[in-house]
C-alpha cells in the first residue's frame, strides 16, 4: 500500500469500513522495541479510531520478526474467534545474510497461516536498511506502518465478512 513518495499513516478514513463488532490480534515482536512498540501503538490506535473496542483486540508479544508467524498460529489456534492477526515486526539489515532468512521466514509464515486458517494475517513488519529509516517509518516522516497494517486488516475483515453474507444463488456476488 506505501511507496517511498507515500506517507504510510495517510489514508481515506470515509474508506475505511468500521471495525465495530471485528475481534483482532496484534502479534508484536519483542525485537527493535525502540521500533515496534511504535508500530503496535500505531496499529492499535488505529482500529480503536475505526470502531474496534479495547475488549476486541488482543495484544500479543513474541521474541522477534521470525517467531510472528507462530504466535499468529497460536492465537487463531487458541482463539478461533479472532477475526484478523496484524503481525508486528522490524528487521534491520547488518552485515550479515541473517537479514534476508528472517525477512524470507516471517514473510512466507505469515502467508501461510493467512492460507491455512482463511484469516487475515496482515504483514506489518518493516525491512530497512537503517534504523534511521525504520524510525522514519514506524511515527516518523513517513507515517506509520502500524496504522496502514490496522487498515488492512480492517478492510480484508470487511471483505470476508461480505463475500460470506452477500452471496448469490452461484456462490458470488460481484461488486463495483
Amino acid at each position: 500500500m506505501a511507496t517511498i513518495h507515500q506517507n504510510l499513516s495517510d489514508h481515506d478514513k470515509d474508506a475505511v469500513p468500521s471495525a465495530k463488532g471485528m475481534t483482532f490480534a496484534i502479534v508484536a515482536a519483542e525485537w527493535n522495541a525502540s521500533v515496534t512498540d511504535n508500530l503496535l501503538r500505531g496499529a492499535y490506535d488505529t482500529l480503536l479510531a475505526h470502531g474496534a473496542e479495547t475488549a476486541d483486540v488482543r495484544v500479543i508479544r513474541v521474541p522477534g520478526t521470525f517467531e510472528l508467524p507462530g504466535g499468529a498460529q497460536m492465537v487463531l489456534d487458541a482463539h478461533p474467534e479472532t477475526d484478523a492477526v496484524i503481525c508486528i515486526g522490524s528487521v534491520i539489515q547488518g552485515q550479515t545474510r541473517h537479514f534476508d532468512f528472517v525477512c524470507e521466514g516471517a514473510t512466507i509464515g505469515i502467508q501461510q497461516v493467512a492460507l491455512q486458517y482463511h484469516k487475515p494475517v496482515i504483514f506489518g513488519v518493516l525491512t530497512d536498511n537503517t534504523l534511521e529509516q525504520a524510525k522514519d517509518r514506524s511515527g516518523g516522516k513517513h507515517g506509520n506502518k502500524g496504522d496502514e497494517a490496522a487498515i488492512t486488516a480492517i478492510k480484508m475483515v470487511a471483505l470476508q465478512k461480505n463475500l460470506k453474507e452477500k452471496k448469490d444463488e452461484n456462490g458470488m456476488q460481484f461488486r463495483f
